[in-house]
This record gives C-alpha cells, sequence and structure tokens, in this order.
C-alpha cells in the first residue's frame, strides 16, 4: 500500500510525520499523523494509537496536546488517523457536526447508504495496525490505544472487543455508553439501523458486562466542569459501574474545574503516556 507523505516536522528529536493513502475499508484517501521518536531510528518501538473526537481530523490531537516529549522520552511511536472517511459524497454526509464526516463514531456501518464506506472499527482494528506495521518500525506485540470524548468510546471498544491485542487503554472524557445518550442514538441509528440490540457491540459499557478476556488495566480522566458531562452525553458512571461488577480494574479521575477541551486533554497527557509506556515497555 503506497504512502504520500503530506508533512514532516522534527519534534523532541523525533519526527511528526502526516501520510495520505488510499484506504481500502473506507474506500477513499485517508491521512493519519505518526510520531517517530529518536529511539525509532535504531530499533522497534512499541505503537500507541490515538483516537480523535467529533469533528476533529488527525491534526487535532498532534498540533494541541503537547504529547510529544513525553513519546519521546517513552521510545512511543504515536499514530493518530482521521475520524471519518472524507469526501465520499453520500447525500447528508456533511449536513450536521456530529454525524457523517468527522463522525464515524468507530464502527463499521451495516445500513446504507453509509456502510460502503464507513468502517473506521474495521480500519482502525485491521488496515491501520497493518500499516503501520508493514512501514514503519513497530513491535506489532506491542500496542495500545486511548483517545478522547467519540475517540474515547472508539479506544474502549477496540480493547474490550479484542482481548490482548492492546496492552493498555485510557480515555479522556470518553463516550461510555451511547445507546443511552443523543449523540450515539443518533450515530447507531444512522450506521446500524434500528434494530438497538445491533448497538450493544459498540457500545463499551455493555461490552465490559460480557468481557471474557486478558486482564485491562484502564484509566480514565473525566473535567467535572465539562458541559457534556452534564448533558448525559458520557455517562461514565454507567460504565465504571459495569467494570466494578466485573471486577475490571478501572482508575477514573474527575478533575475539578476542567472542561472537555484540549486544555484539558493537555494537563493530564503525560499521565495517560506514562500509563501505556509501564505496559508497552514491560
Amino acid at each position: 500500500m503506497a504512502l504520500k507523505q503530506i508533512s514532516s516536522n522534527k519534534c523532541f528529536g523525533g519526527l511528526q510525520k502526516v501520510f495520505e493513502h488510499d484506504s481500502v475499508e473506507l474506500n477513499c484517501k485517508m491521512k493519519f499523523a505518526v510520531y517517530l521518536p529518536s529511539k525509532a531510528e535504531t530499533g522497534k518501538c512499541p505503537a500507541l494509537y490515538w483516537l480523535s473526537g467529533l469533528t476533529c481530523t488527525e491534526q487535532n490531537f498532534i498540533s494541541k496536546s503537547g504529547y510529544h516529549q513525553s513519546a519521546s522520552e517513552h521510545g512511543l511511536v504515536v499514530i493518530a488517523p482521521d475520524t471519518s472517511p472524507r469526501g465520499c459524497n453520500i447525500k447528508g454526509e456533511d449536513e450536521s457536526w456530529d454525524f457523517g464526516t468527522g463522525a464515524g463514531f468507530y464502527v463499521d456501518a451495516t445500513e446504507d447508504p453509509w456502510k460502503t464506506n464507513y468502517r473506521m472499527y474495521s480500519y482502525v482494528t485491521e488496515e491501520l495496525p497493518q500499516l503501520i506495521n508493514a512501514n514503519f518500525p513497530v513491535d506489532p506485540q506491542r500496542m495500545s490505544i486511548f483517545g478522547h470524548s467519540m475517540g474515547g468510546h472508539g479506544a474502549l471498544i477496540c480493547a474490550l472487543k479484542n482481548p490482548g491485542k492492546y496492552k493498555s487503554v485510557s480515555a479522556f472524557a470518553p463516550i461510555c455508553n451511547p445507546v443511552l445518550c443523543p449523540w450515539g442514538k443518533k450515530a447507531f441509528s444512522g450506521y446500524l439501523g434500528t434494530d438497538q440490540s445491533k448497538w450493544k457491540a459498540y457500545d463499551a459499557t455493555h461490552l465490559v458486562k460480557s468481557y471474557p478476556g486478558s486482564q485491562l488495566d484502564i484509566l480514565i480522566d473525566q473535567g467535572k466542569d465539562d458541559q457534556f458531562l452534564l448533558d448525559g452525553q458520557l455517562l461514565p458512571d454507567n460504565f465504571i459501574a459495569a467494570c466494578t461488577e466485573k471486577k475490571i480494574p478501572v482508575v477514573f479521575r474527575l478533575q475539578e474545574g476542567y472542561d472537555h477541551s484540549y486544555y484539558f486533554i493537555a494537563t493530564f497527557i503525560t499521565d495517560h503516556i506514562r500509563h501505556h509506556a509501564k505496559y508497552l515497555n514491560a
């Protein structure tokens, strides 16, 4: 699969690059960002995948989170894909900010007209890692995932649906129980249809209840002044209750005064990189 380099910038001794490729799963051109620490020049490094939230591209995380110094120190290759297919000319794809373009919700759509392109789950868990493993100095056996909001939902479901695939998972203000919140209901009914039993396959709170897998250490940071928390879009209490019942360890930190923005993410990003490095560099 041919990769076209879009940009490359030196940062904390490593290189922040952006590439474009033709995606098989999504049937369109896709961009992703990849940070190669200086350690990648001399050997294979672990891979840490970041999934962004609604309206984002691959640019938001790499320009706003301030993750580079910590990733460089721990020798992690960090990959940040886009949040949806782009330019597919599907009727309605650009009509709203929380569905369609920039809002792929990390599911494989089963409904027309979305099912041909909107396969972000398979893209993130299969196609992109294969691409990264084939083209960059990463150790395929050492892989973790984290994300924000819609991407926090994505990170949780990717880890829970694939026991053992990811060494660790963390999230900032994730959409924890999408089958019960307005964002999730809108996205899932559009992408997955009206049969709500099918929605549960992409809901972290439901996936935890049937999680059979290897030990998973989950870290979640949530701003206490997050408007989306107050509006009932995120529902972390439901997820924590399900984890507690299944005896799955989750560290949930409610951060006083913080909102949903990248200022919040930048404040705690080093903790999250450290969380993953503990497992990836073990």
